[in-house]
């Protein structure tokens, strides 16, 4: 089992900022996201988009902002409704240059629409992430700083794990060495917290990094479990609930969803890797 990461005097888990605004336009928002002072942000908006948002654009944003992940099917419909409400043109198949327009016009308040698998389902998933890693997200969290400190002990048991995950009596004894300490009654509340904010999944007491929270620190979690982390030998993400070879000398990790796709129609499957057999059973590709 290896060692947590040692976490630097100050460091915080990056929360980011609250999405339940209303935006007329994304340039008048920058100081209300991340409470940065005027002077920092004008030379960030010196930099025009490469495309300008129509209004279809910022309805989709709002409706982002609002839920902050959908699923891609999801995303899909909204961007058609979306278009519809504001009258502007709809193409299906330019949906990827759709937001890549908001994007670009995000850019300069270091938010971004980013795509990300599911580990379960293999599901696409659009959340709206922030792109600062500093102190300043996490204060405009909706988490004080004792609650950032056990979501930080989930996500060391989460890295930690040969599974991906944490179980609920794990995390209520990785909280006994905090400075402040909480009631088991306190602790289960805030687990509910993380899992309705999407932040975490729950199945029978068992806990799992949400699809939106591996979005969001995707980079915070390579930066801080650099030796740690695992990576999908398939999309090359960071993996959590993962098969691994079991050829000793290779330790290949595939998320099960890509294994799926990866092995469909395979009659006797063979790690990509070392090309022994795949002795693990092979998952429904559901999302194929």
């Amino acid at each position: 089992m290896s060692t947590s990461p040692t976490w630097p005097s100050g460091t915080h888990v990056v929360f980011p900022c609250c999405y339940k605004m209303n935006l007329s336009s994304v340039a008048g928002a920058p100081e209300m996201l991340l409470g940065r002072t005027r002077v920092g942000f004008q030379r960030s908006l010196d930099t025009e988009p490469r495309h300008q948002m129509d209004d279809s654009h910022r309805r989709f944003l709002q409706a982002m902002m609002r839920r902050g992940i959908v699923d891609e099917p999801t995303a899909k419909q909204l961007h058609q409704h979306c278009c519809s409400i504001q009258n502007t043109i709809y193409a299906s198949d330019q949906f990827d240059e759709y937001i890549d327009t908001i994007n670009s016009n995000l850019e300069p308040i270091f938010m971004q629409i980013r795509k990300g698998m599911c580990e379960d389902s293999g599901l696409q998933h659009y959340a709206l992430v922030n792109m600062i890693e500093t102190d300043v997200t996490r204060m405009t969290s909706d988490y004080a700083d004792h609650e950032l400190e056990i979501f930080r002990k989930i996500m060391d048991l989460v890295v930690d794990s040969d599974t991906g995950r944490a179980y609920s009596t794990e995390i209520l004894n990785s909280t006994v060495t905090l400075p402040q300490k909480t009631k088991k009654t306190e602790i289960e509340q805030l687990l509910n917290r993380f899992v309705h904010d999407n932040w975490l999944t729950e199945k029978e007491g068992v806990y799992y990094l949400s699809t939106r929270c591996i979005i969001e620190m995707e980079q915070y979690i390579r930066n801080m479990y650099q030796d740690q982390i695992k990576v999908c030998r398939i999309c090359r993400n960071i993996a959590f609930q993962t098969q691994v070879c079991e050829n000793p000398t290779c330790g290949v990790k595939m998320h099960k969803p890509c294994m799926a796709r990866f092995f469909r129609g395979t009659t006797e499957p063979r790690c990509p890797a070392c090309k022994d057999v795949w002795t693990h059973e092979i998952p429904d590709d559901s999302q194929g």
